[in-house]
């Protein structure tokens, strides 16, 4: 499998990472099911690993760690940490307090002694990132994590923790994970130049647009109850804006019938073919889901496919507003902090 340079840490990741969010309860997927996909991706090559204290609230963590067993130290692996297990003010958040014990958490959960890369897991706005990027330096020296680097950060805010490290003496981010796809395109505009700027590596979730690029939606058979537990994305097709996805959906489809390929394998094949990516993270439930993602590995889509998809989603721009992940401030969800009286 292709092999590419982890933004400026100088790590050869896979081009396709296996991202363990369905393992556990929230993919109905055991220990047994997890040994499986993860030694089956091994063996086609993959070699980046990425879960999050979050996912079944620890039981990815564990149920990844156990399936890795004594082959952890031939990959790459990578966590995230933020969000709160517990219903308690005090567990969660980027602070110091909190992101020390959430490492020694995950170390424990995932039977190691160090994480390859660890990422905060959305912005927190109530803490200073200064506060933040200490403790990761003072965890990084220490030996418990190697790299660090923050996902779905807005651009201000990658900018900002660059400035922050630099000015403090302090290690920086070296990797942002970002939702791209041909129908979540924004990023083009500023988070992935941005990358290129400051040598960030690119993991990239969600390729397949929460399932509009999956090759279930379909006219003859239209998904409606279906709701995504990421973003709030749904397939109502009386919902004008996913009426529209529809009608994507199916020049896309000419587009991989074409090229004598699979929707999916469209959409993961776009998503790898930006210079600035550095992983594509698949999610599969079942075997069946693996392989035919993993047969987007070998595809490179061409300049004239490229522009063809250019046609029908702008290049910069996202098909629905209402499907990037909320990572507003409070300047802007909080109505008293932007209005005068």
């Amino acid at each position: 499998m292709e092999q590419r340079i982890l933004g400026g840490t100088g790590v050869s990741v896979s081009v396709l990472g296996f991202g363990a969010m369905n393992l556990g309860a929230w993919g109905n997927v055991d220990q047994a099911g997890a040994d499986t996909l993860v030694g089956e991706a091994l063996d086609a090559g993959v070699n980046l690993f990425d879960t999050a204290d979050i996912y079944s609230f620890g039981e990815s963590e564990t149920l990844l760690g156990k399936a890795l067993g004594s082959r952890r130290d031939k990959i790459v692996l990578a966590t995230k940490g933020r969000n709160s297990i517990e219903e308690d003010p005090l567990h969660g958040g980027a602070s110091r307090r909190w992101i020390v014990r959430a490492v020694e958490d995950s170390l424990r959960r995932l039977g190691t002694d160090y994480i390859d890369l660890y990422q905060i897991h959305r912005p927190d706005w109530a803490t200073d990132q200064d506060e933040t990027l200490s403790a990761l330096t003072d965890l990084q020296r220490a030996g418990k994590i190697l790299s660090f680097g923050s996902s779905t950060f807005p651009a201000h805010t990658i900018v900002q923790g660059q400035w922050i490290a630099k000015e403090n003496g302090l290690s920086r981010y070296t990797t942002e994970q970002v939702t791209y796809s041909i129908f979540s395109r924004a990023i083009e505009a500023d988070v992935l130049p941005l990358a290129q700027q400051y040598k960030l590596g690119i993991l990239v979730w969600s390729p397949l647009a929460n399932g509009w690029l999956a090759g279930t939606v379909r006219r003859d058979q239209p998904i409606t109850a279906h709701r995504s537990n990421l973003a709030g994305a749904d397939f109502d097709l009386s919902v004008p804006e996913n009426a529209r996805k529809l009608d994507i959906v199916d020049e896309l489809r000419k587009i991989a019938d074409d090229l004598g390929i699979s929707l999916p394998e469209l959409g993961l094949a776009f998503a790898k073919s930006h210079p600035a990516v550095s992983t594509v993270l698949i999610g599969p439930r079942t075997v069946e889901h693996l392989r035919q993602n993993l047969r987007s590995a070998e595809i490179v889509l061409d300049t004239e496919t490229l522009d063809r998809i250019d046609a029908i989603v702008e290049p910069g721009t996202d098909v629905s507003p209402r499907d990037r992940y909320p990572v507003l401030p409070p300047n802007v969800t909080d109505p008293r902090l932007r209005r005068i009286g």
